[in-house]
């Protein structure tokens, strides 16, 4: 045993003696406005660069060798795995078709494949339909990522993307022979691009075109169109209905996402969205029956300014939630033949303290569901009697998702979710008022979660603004503890940290653990009026709001800068970024996953002109300063000390380019003055962190996890050598 530890020993001194390769500056300096900026790394843009490839890759194994080194990192995946075999089996991307078929794709817990099943009735026996185990190409595995099948569920539409990509193909599936037809779709990405419209044919469906699908082109996320496909014609011969191209007086732009689709409750018109990174678009509609013109005579339905947040369709009548000069939002009604938003008739006002989401159609009248800051959900009816009656939901729930199958039916299905509870799904029975669970995933409950709590609270930011805060511990919060804290922010598009049961979460708390999930202005938790709070030239509210949150639990002693930790991915990534550059002793750790950090730069970027609409340009003088002010890796300064950060990204990532991630981890190594390590890993095969293998995504969380209990100084995650740069 004396030897043992001895040669354990000796590995540790080898492995964390090894140098960091630092790559060489290459400044570049450009002019905004007056404003000379120096890029200090702008060679790390040329991601096809022989040297920028192998320094990243130096940088990937250094940072893996440091992970997979950290003791009980093996401890974290061992512990996800036997959490997730307690479940069998697990269920996702069910659809229900008018006929009740149930399409959905399963995995059982010791597979790491999935496989698409049908049941003919919630009760019937499933049946195998494909596996993505079949589908092999390039020799890399493959992720079922979007299902769509047609009315009648005699074919269905699967799409795979490979290493986590995202973007894909999508084969057809005669459901009644079993067999993958002959017809490959190429250039699309339905998980993200709108989906699948099926046709009334029940043969044909629209889908959202994409020319280049290189993602280091510039090209790429450019002149989309969507297209009609009809089963039995070459999938290379592209049919357009709407693109930039053939319809000008739409002055659309190339940076647009041209979406149609067919209303499941009204197919006798098409709808056009034009879709990208904004709370609310231009949207068109036509008659069905010009789908086979030459030219279709798209007509306005609502401008992006009427600010229509959702809307559901009853005959020729639309019913939608408005947050136009309101707070919370309001229900109005108004006829599809002639639409009229600038003088609504409200049917539903605002509430005093509850955003209203999202509205639904059945055949018994409308469900709508609200919102009190992002984590309290209630569920209501709107009658033909033009009656509106609050649903009590069968149990406390901080998120409501609804689904139907069209208006011709009373079937309507609720799922509630919440920070510690499994989610549990019921078909609702109106003229009842009883809810029956039709759980399509087994509820089980574990142990080791039994005495984790919730505190739903509220924090004063700088300006005086209630800032919502979700705070989930086990058993007791003690003032004065101070115990190991993981902090999440993201705080864009009005996207809301809406909860989910967070097994991920609750792993962190029963190690001893707090996390809080913060609902900063940029999100949509409080309605548009707290995204704009955090839009543009008032994005500073959202680190400073992330900032208040976490001097809050520090104040109170449930934690200090020693013992915190914070995450964020995306456009989160802005949110951790300034954190770090702003207040570089409030945190010991860091993590960012596939961030926006050089966001002056993001805009040259193939997904950067379609982002333009949330954060600004560089070609406004105006906006040129709020995306300087909201840019982490110019906020970087020489001779401080920063806080532990390990910074992921993929080098196929669709959405926030590689060398984002890559050249702020560049920078930062190049001025960090602590001991604390700045960690770069890679992911060579992977994109934006979507559409893993279940091992990819157990391996993915043990090394935040690790990296950050490592850090924070939690005994089990020591190296018997402290690791160091």
């Amino acid at each position: 045993m004396k030897y043992i530890f001895t040669f354990l020993i000796f590995c540790y001194q080898i492995l964390f003696s090894q140098k960091q390769e630092v790559i060489k500056s290459s400044p570049s300096t450009d002019q905004y406005f007056g404003n000379r900026i120096v890029d200090e790394y702008r060679n790390i843009e040329d991601v096809k660069d022989s040297s920028v490839i192998s320094w990243m890759k130096e940088q990937n194994n250094y940072t893996n060798s440091i992970l997979k080194s950290i003791p009980s990192r093996q401890y974290l995946i061992d512990k996800l795995d036997e959490m997730d075999s307690k479940n069998e089996y697990s269920i996702s991307y069910l659809q229900i078709t008018d006929n009740d078929k149930y399409f959905y794709i399963k995995r059982q817990v010791k597979e790491n494949v999935q496989k698409l099943y049908l049941r003919n009735g919630f009760d019937a026996k499933e049946e195998l339909l494909f596996t993505s185990a079949e589908y092999k190409k390039n020799n890399k595995e493959h992720v079922i990522n979007y299902i769509k099948p047609n009315y009648d569920g005699s074919k269905i539409v699967v799409a795979l993307t490979e290493g986590g990509k995202e973007i894909g193909e999508m084969i057809i599936i005669d459901v009644e022979k079993k067999i993958i037809l002959p017809y490959t779709i190429t250039h699309c990405w339905p998980s993200d691009g709108g989906g699948v419209s099926w046709l009334p044919d029940n043969n044909s469906f629209i889908y959202l075109y994409y020319p280049i699908v290189d993602n280091k082109s510039e090209m790429f996320l450019k002149n989309m169109a969507s297209v009609v496909y009809k089963i039995g014609n070459d999938p290379k011969i592209i049919h357009p209905i709407l693109s930039k191209k053939d319809y000008p007086e739409l002055n659309l732009k190339e940076e647009d996402f041209p979406i149609v689709s067919i209303n499941k409750n009204n197919q006798n018109y098409l709808i056009a969205e034009i879709g990208g990174a904004a709370n609310f678009s231009d949207t068109y509609y036509a008659n069905f029956s010009e789908l086979n013109n030459k030219h279709i005579s798209w007509k306005t339905l609502y401008k992006k300014e009427d600010k229509v947040v959702d809307y559901t369709l009853v005959k020729d009548n639309l019913y939608y939630v408005s947050a136009r000069g309101t707070k919370n939002n309001f229900v109005a009604h108004t006829v599809l033949k002639k639409p009229d938003f600038l003088h609504p008739e409200i049917i539903i006002p605002e509430m005093k303290d509850d955003v209203i989401g999202s509205v639904y159609s059945t055949k018994d009248g409308l469900f709508l569901t609200t919102t009190k800051n992002g984590v309290e959900s209630k569920l209501y009816f709107y009658s033909s009697q033009k009656k509106i009656n609050e649903i009590v939901l069968p149990i406390p729930s901080g998120n409501v998702k609804l689904t139907t199958k069209s208006n011709k039916y009373s079937d309507i299905w609720v799922t509630c979710s919440g920070w510690i509870n499994t989610d549990k799904r019921y078909k609702y029975h109106v003229s009842e008022n009883k809810f029956i669970p039709e759980n399509i995933n087994p509820i089980i409950e574990f142990p080791d979660f039994k005495y984790i709590k919730v505190l739903e609270t509220t924090v004063k930011s700088h300006d005086g603004k209630d800032i919502p805060l979700s705070i989930i511990y086990n058993k007791e919060l003690n003032p004065k503890e101070e115990l190991p804290l993981l902090v999440l922010g993201y705080g864009a598009y009005a996207t809301s940290y809406s909860p989910f049961y967070a097994k991920i979460a609750l792993l962190w708390v029963i190690k001893g653990g707090i996390v809080a999930y913060t609902h900063v202005r940029g999100g949509g938790e409080k309605g548009e009026d707290w995204h704009l709070g955090g839009f543009k030239k008032t994005k500073p509210n959202s680190w400073k709001d992330f900032i208040s949150c976490i001097e809050y639990m520090h104040e109170k002693g449930y934690s200090n800068p020693s013992k915190t930790a914070i995450w964020g991915s995306s456009a989160g990534g802005i949110v951790m970024g300034r954190t770090m550059t702003e207040k570089p002793d409030l945190v010991k750790a860091v993590i960012i996953a596939a961030g926006t950090l050089n966001t002056i730069r993001m805009e040259t970027a193939p997904n950067g002109p379609n982002n333009i609409k949330e954060f600004g340009t560089v070609k406004n003088k105006d906006e040129f300063g709020y995306l300087y002010e909201m840019d982490s890796y110019h906020h970087i300064k020489k001779w401080t000390k920063y806080p532990a950060t390990l910074i992921t990204g993929g080098y196929n990532d669709p959405r926030v380019p590689i060398w984002i991630s890559a050249k702020f981890a560049a920078k930062l190594m190049a001025n960090n003055t602590s001991k604390n390590p700045v960690l770069l890993k890679v992911d060579f095969d992977g994109g934006h962190g979507r559409d893993n293998t279940k091992k990819k995504a157990y391996e993915d969380i043990a090394d935040i996890f690790a990296f950050a209990f490592w850090q924070l100084g939690h005994p089990d995650y020591q190296p018997k050598e402290n690791p160091k740069n």
